[in-house]
């Protein structure tokens, strides 16, 4: 179907009702009052991730003292939150602050156009098979940093065989009831960490299965000082706590990676069952922080672990049968053979930066594969159009909230001057010979995607973004205009 001629226009055009776009909306509207916005959503709630991610067990892997508006902060005292209750958090604060008047759901973004000669963003969006048209000033990118419809591919061998249940978290099947089955989980990373301990409660049998181990920190999920401090106070307080605490010790495990390393193996060995050796299942092959340290709240998936009906192994897959996977030991190569009813695939995201809109500027469509990043926000080459970035190393919420600031900033000095667009632009001869990955972890599905992803420089604004606290000072009082050029 073609879409509308009738285009309706705005200030800006926000793609994504997850956190990153509420909060971006929130700055539009107190910041710059005037300015007209409209947020573009494909699911049919508010929630981004939390309201795709619905697997048992899924939870935040940040505090919510920062992965939650820091203008209206997650009202529970616990650092590490349900998902079903952050997408409650989310939608009850876009009602609150009317930012819900703003949104229109079931509206996907399908490609997104823009003219020098109109100095304005043309957007088609599909709502229930009609395609509505949009126009505005700015875009707005809120739409998360992997693939909503497809997760990262990895190939099993023999998993074609298999005639019992797979399934891959993202697309958990509301009903699937997996009580007393066996249950084969394959993956070392967050998700696994998190859905590990509500199945080992019903499951006969759950065998985690990992290629290579993780690093996983356990922490009390509570927080007593919420009990004796003012609410304001307490919040003010966690959040510049968990925006300098993770940063530092980020730090600590860059320069000294050894100690980080003995650090974490003392922790982690006083909570494995006996039966666990350390070095075998427990030691991953790279430095703390090289990728993401998984988080685990009071501990449950250690506890889990203890448990008689939960098995982990430490290998790769032989080959999957009709009924059953075999193993082959990392450390002996022995074959084992374990009988399953279903396999869990936690094997990563699909990363697909932009939601995969259709980009054009001027009618050539745009790749972000080695483009450069501008303070940690806009794209080489694109006029006025902003990502919301967050953190790899710390929640992504406060990065994505620099740069809601760095926007309203941003725009209010347009505005003023009367300069219609800008556009990050470095003169060719001054191109850095090397380029900095924007995503910084060894992960696996990170390292699958660099070849697609844009990249940072290493000098001025064209730098890596990595220090919460200063980022936090540089996007509200530093220098926002070198690498970009206007255009009244």
């Amino acid at each position: 179907m073609a879409p509308s001629k009738t285009f309706e226009e705005f200030d800006f055009i926000i793609v994504g009702a997850g956190i990153s776009g509420i909060n971006c909306a929130y700055r539009i509207q107190t910041e710059l009052p005037h300015a007209r916005y409209v947020i573009l959503e494909g699911r049919n709630e508010v929630g981004g991730t939390w309201s795709l991610f619905t697997y048992p067990g899924v939870r935040s892997d940040s505090a919510m003292y920062t992965l939650g508006f820091s203008w209206d902060p997650y009202p529970n005292g616990v650092p590490i939150a349900d998902g079903r209750l952050i997408r409650h958090y989310i939608e009850s604060v876009a009602s609150k602050h009317h930012i819900s008047d703003h949104l229109r759901l079931r509206h996907k973004v399908v490609n997104a156009d823009w003219s020098s000669q109109s100095q304005s963003w043309s957007v088609v969006a599909d709502h229930d098979g009609e395609q509505k048209s949009f126009t505005a000033g700015w875009l707005v990118m809120a739409s998360g940093y992997y693939d909503y419809e497809t997760p990262l591919q990895t190939t099993i061998p023999g998993l074609d065989n298999f005639k019992g249940k797979i399934i891959h978290p993202q697309f958990w099947p509301k009903d699937y009831d997996y009580e007393n089955k066996k249950l084969a989980l394959i993956g070392s990373g967050a998700t696994a960490i998190s859905v590990l301990p509500p199945l080992a409660q019903k499951a006969a049998q759950v065998t985690m299965i990992q290629r290579s181990p993780t690093y996983i920190v356990s922490q009390d999920n509570y927080a007593w000082a919420h009990k004796y401090l003012p609410q304001f106070l307490f919040n003010a307080l966690q959040r510049w706590n968990y925006m300098t605490t993770p940063y530092l010790f980020v730090l600590f495990c860059d320069y000294f990676p050894n100690a980080a390393r003995n650090l974490l193996k003392d922790v982690t060995s006083k909570q494995l069952p006996k039966w666990i050796e350390h070095d075998v299942h427990f030691k991953p092959r790279y430095n703390p922080w090289e990728q993401r340290l998984c988080a685990d709240p009071d501990a449950r998936f250690y506890k889990s672990l203890h448990r008689p009906n939960v098995k982990l192994i430490t290998g790769t897959i032989d080959t999957v049968t009709d009924g059953a996977i075999r193993t082959k030991d990392g450390q002996t190569g022995d074959l084992e053979t374990t009988d399953v009813d279903a396999i869990i695939t936690a094997t990563g995201l699909n990363m697909k930066l932009g939601g995969g809109i259709q980009l054009r500027v001027d009618g050539e469509t745009i790749s972000w594969s080695k483009r450069l990043i501008w303070n940690g926000s806009m794209i080489e080459g694109i006029p006025n159009m902003m990502f919301m970035f967050g953190y790899t190393n710390d929640a992504w919420t406060l990065g994505a909230d620099d740069t809601a600031v760095l926007l309203t900033r941003l725009w209010r000095h347009m505005d003023q001057n009367s300069i219609r667009s800008t556009v990050p632009e470095l003169p060719k001869e001054d191109r850095p010979a090397d380029t900095v990955r924007m995503w910084q972890l060894s992960s696996t599905y990170s390292a699958l995607a660099q070849d697609r992803l844009p990249v940072y420089g290493t000098t001025g604004p064209w730098r890596s973004r990595t220090q919460p606290p200063i980022d936090y000072l540089r996007a509200r009082w530093g220098d926002y205009t070198s690498g970009l050029k206007f255009t009244t």
